[in-house]
């Protein structure tokens, strides 16, 4: 008879004289047992964290160049030289490197004094010149948040875009954000329309949001298409946030009281960039660009 058997027959004995013996714990049989005060509640493992990646387009470069746009891989051109000039003093101060140092000087909103004097034609182009320098990525934003079109001047279906993600509340562009096979240039569309899209504008999260844009990638520079100054208030509040504005001005088709009232309505940006569009030259009979730019808060 083993020792178990010999407990087990010495219990019986016991209970049958009258002892009171506790019934055995399944321990000494080898069983463990956990008893409910030594309950230990099993570990929580976090799902992990869900990754959401800007989505990819294709631009088509001969729309592109059949809609008068710049093309990277297109042979030199008199529009793609005239942009090479415009862009440089841009470039400069958004980088630090120009005259002065220019708060948010890498945040440049394209406008015009009214519509149809070629504002998105030049912010998509400007986008599409800065994109082939070495150094720099581009984000375009389509802010003309009550006309949209640079989706439209692209070839590109609607999209979410920036109303969205303030509507949401947040800073985050990645759901958004569209990556072209420009590899440097991305694009943020204006999003579904909103009733109180100035409002928006003017929101803490699109303060948020600007702020984020201007310091996440020291070698981004974000060009805005906003709406036209004197048709709409969202341009103005948008203008508080720049380090530069491009305005555009249409060659004898924008009276010259119109470009001032529109000059008058920008209240703090610290360079101011003239922009004259479809210049007839005298020599060549030929239409482009003229420019000129200045610091400081007057006309």
């Amino acid at each position: 008879m083993n020792l178990i058997e010999q407990a087990a027959k010495r219990l019986e004995e016991l209970r049958q004289a009258g002892v009171d013996v506790p019934e055995p714990t399944p321990v000494a049989a080898g069983i463990a047992v956990q008893r409910p005060s030594q309950t230990v509640a099993a570990p929580v493992v976090e799902p992990p964290p869900v990754t959401v990646r800007s989505r990819s387009i294709e631009l088509d470069m001969d729309k592109l160049a059949a809609s008068g746009l710049i093309c990277p891989n297109a042979p030199r051109s008199q529009l793609a030289d005239e942009f090479r000039v415009i862009k440089r003093p841009l470039i400069a101060n958004a980088m630090g490197k120009g005259a002065a140092p220019v708060k948010n000087g890498n945040l440049i909103m394209v406008t015009s004094a009214l519509p149809h004097e070629g504002k998105s034609f030049t912010a998509a182009n400007l986008a599409i010149s800065i994109a082939m320098e070495l150094n720099n990525t581009v984000m375009l934003v389509d802010a003309d948040v009550a006309r949209p079109s640079l989706l439209r001047m692209l070839s590109l279906p609607p999209a979410p875009g920036l109303l969205d993600v303030l509507v949401g509340g947040s800073n985050d562009l990645s759901s958004v954000l569209l990556r072209t096979n420009i590899e440097t240039l991305s694009i943020l569309p204006s999003g579904s329309q909103h009733p109180r899209a100035t409002e928006l504008l003017a929101s803490d999260a699109m303060n948020a949001l600007l702020d984020d844009m201007a310091s996440r990638y020291p070698d981004r520079i974000i060009i805005f298409d906003s709406p036209p100054l004197l048709v709409t208030t969202e341009a103005r509040v948008l203008a508080t946030h720049m380090g530069q504005i491009v305005m555009v001005v249409r060659a004898e088709g924008t009276a010259q009281s119109d470009v001032k009232h529109a000059l008058a309505t920008i209240e703090s940006c610290p360079v101011k960039m003239m922009l004259l569009n479809q210049v007839k030259s005298s020599n060549r009979g030929e239409y482009g660009y003229g420019y000129g730019y200045g610091y400081g808060y007057g006309n």
